[in-house]
């Protein structure tokens, strides 16, 4: 599943077994510094307190670690681990294969949560039986020329939940024995690797769309350009119904490549 062994950086995670239902969040990252203190921050201020974070770095040529490193107290079960290689499929199987409980919750460092974004996770993923299960984008503070196209994404992605799951990788809720039965993300994907993941997770277990949202961080559609990213996705995700999974880099996808905002 994993050809690369991350080597620890730091690791303070003790198990919460007594917990009802603990989680293992898995945070992929590659020169964060930037953002992911916020992120670090918002699970700090979490309601819903059994969780361990695992952070899995790429080998950042930034204080990403650094900074992650000054959350130990507000987050005991932090742990960050460095990998040698790069690559998010990569990432986050490395960060699965580190995770104490069943629960999976991965994420990206340019994700933002409410202070009770998890307790009313675990509430719906109890109340629904879902071991997989996506979360919609929050538009609400993004500039009008992205609220549209992030409203029409989420209407694709609710409506495809049925027939042909895809899903935003940036915040995906799965569990450990679906992800070893699946044998994690797929490292030979270049584009779209996390809805080929929820697409075969939903052969063994339904997935379901959480009635709930993320923020997230719109710089791809500010570097990359708002209609190129969108006719980009639309393709990939024709290209996958038509053809199959994007491999050999006919859509690649450069991990880290944002710049840092001015």
């Amino acid at each position: 599943m994993s050809d690369s062994i991350a080597k620890p950086y730091s690791s303070n995670s003790q198990s919460s077994s007594k917990a009802p239902m603990p989680i293992s969040i898995v945070i992929i990252t590659l020169n964060e510094a930037e953002r992911i203190g916020r992120l670090l921050q918002d699970l700090a201020n979490q309601t819903y307190r059994s969780f361990e974070v695992i952070l899995v770095d790429s080998n950042s040529d930034d204080d990403t670690c650094r900074i992650a490193q000054q959350f130990h107290q507000s987050l005991p079960e932090l742990s960050i681990h460095v990998m040698n290689k790069r690559g998010v499929a990569l990432g986050r199987n490395t960060g699965a294969a580190l995770s104490q409980h069943e629960r999976l919750l991965f994420l990206d460092a340019d994700v933002r949560l409410e202070a009770d974004f998890l307790a009313r996770a675990i509430r719906q993923l109890t109340n629904k039986s879902l071991l997989i299960a996506g979360v919609y984008l929050n538009a609400k503070a993004m500039p009008h020329r992205f609220k549209l196209g992030y409203h029409l994404f989420n209407v694709g992605i609710y409506a495809t939940q049925f027939i042909f799951p895809t899903a935003i990788g940036a915040c995906l809720f799965s569990s450990k024995s679906i992800h070893e039965r699946i044998n994690g993300f797929d490292q030979s994907i270049t584009l779209c690797e996390d809805c080929d993941y929820v697409n075969r997770s939903s052969q063994l277990t339904p997935y379901r769309m959480l009635p709930m949202s993320f923020s997230f961080d719109p710089r791809r559609l500010r570097q990359d350009g708002y209609v190129k990213t969108g006719a980009k996705y639309l393709y990939a995700n024709l290209y996958r119904l038509c053809v199959g999974e994007i491999r050999g880099g006919k859509l690649d996808y450069k991990f880290g490549h944002y710049r840092s905002d001015p």
